[in-house]
C-alpha cells in the first residue's frame, strides 16, 4: 500500500493521530481513556437519570459534519511500476486536518492504473468507527457512492470504492467531497475534504521521486515538533505544574522561597 499510511507513520502518527482532530473529532468519537463513560447514556431511561442528573456527560445524537483543511500545500501525484501488473500505476494524494497547523486525521487518494477504466478512491480514515457498514461518499449535492473498509492498523483504517470515469471527472471539477460513517455509537460522521487542485494534479505530471522525499521528510520533522511542543504545553497546564520544584526549570523555584 504504497499511500499515506507511510507517510503519516513515518511522521509518528501511532501516536498522535487521533490527537490531531481530539477537539472535533471528539463529538463523534469519545475519548478512548473512558470508553464505559458514555455508556449509561445509552442504558435505558429509568436506570440512567440518576447519572444523568449528576451531570454525566450525554453522547451528541444526530449527524456530525467536520470540516477538514489541508496539511500539505498541494495535492501529490505519485506513479510507479507495478512489477506484478508491469501496468504503471499512478495515485494522487493529500491529507488533511480537522484544524489548521495540525497533524493529519485523514488522507484520500485516488488511484489510476494504466489501461484500466477502474479507478479507486482510498481514504485512511481515524480508527474508532463502526466498520460493517462501510462509507458513503459524495462529490457536492451529486449521487451517493458506497464503500468498504479494507483493514485497520493501530492508526488507522484504510476505505476504499471502485469508481469509473464519470466519478473522477466529478471530483476533477467538485469543490467538496463529503464522506459519511458511523461512530461507535451509531452517529453518523461526516468529513467535508476540500477538493480544490485535485484536477489539476490528477491530470498533470507525477512528483519527482526526490522532491518527494524531501517533502516527506520536512512533515516528519514538522509533525514531530508539533507533537513535542503540545507534549510540553500540555505539561505547563498540569495543576501545580509551575510550583513543581521538578519541573524542568529548577533554576527559577529556587529564587522565590525568600519568605
Amino acid at each position: 500500500m504504497p499511500f499515506s499510511l507511510k507517510r503519516l507513520g513515518a511522521a509518528g502518527m501511532a501516536g498522535i493521530f487521533l490527537l490531531a482532530g481530539a477537539e472535533a473529532f471528539a463529538q463523534a468519537n469519545p475519548p478512548a481513556k473512558k470508553p464505559a463513560a458514555p455508556a449509561p447514556a445509552q442504558q435505558p431511561a429509568q436506570k440512567t437519570q440518576a447519572p444523568a442528573q449528576q451531570g454525566q456527560p450525554q453522547q451528541p445524537q444526530g449527524p456530525v459534519k467536520i470540516e477538514l483543511s489541508p496539511t500539505q500545500n498541494d495535492w501529490t501525484k505519485v506513479c510507479g511500476k507495478d512489477q506484478a501488473a508491469n501496468k504503471e500505476i499512478c495515485y494522487t494524494t493529500r491529507d488533511f486536518s480537522s484544524q489548521a497547523d495540525q497533524p493529519p486525521v485523514l488522507a484520500l487518494a485516488v488511484y489510476d492504473v494504466a489501461g484500466d477504466d477502474t479507478r479507486i478512491v482510498r481514504l485512511l480514515m481515524p480508527v474508532g468507527l463502526l466498520l460493517r457498514p462501510g462509507f458513503r461518499f459524495a462529490v457536492d449535492k451529486g449521487a451517493t457512492l458506497e464503500g468498504n473498509f479494507e483493514i485497520c492498523f493501530p492508526n488507522g483504517c484504510f476505505a476504499e470504492a471502485k469508481v469509473k470515469g464519470a466519478t473522477i471527472d466529478q471530483l476533477k471539477k467538485g469543490t467538496v467531497l463529503n464522506v459519511a460513517v458511523k461512530n461507535q455509537v451509531n452517529n453518523e460522521v461526516t468529513f467535508g475534504i476540500p477538493l480544490v487542485g485535485f484536477g489539476k494534479a490528477f491530470d498533470g505530471p507525477a512528483i519527482d521521486p526526490k522532491v518527494l522525499e524531501e517533502q516527506q521528510k520536512k512533515l516528519q520533522e514538522e509533525l514531530q515538533k508539533r507533537a513535542e511542543e503540545e507534549r510540553k504545553r500540555l505539561e505547563a497546564a498540569k495543576p501545580g505544574a509551575a510550583a513543581n520544584p521538578a519541573a524542568p526549570a529548577a533554576p527559577a523555584p529556587v529564587s522565590p522561597p525568600k519568605q
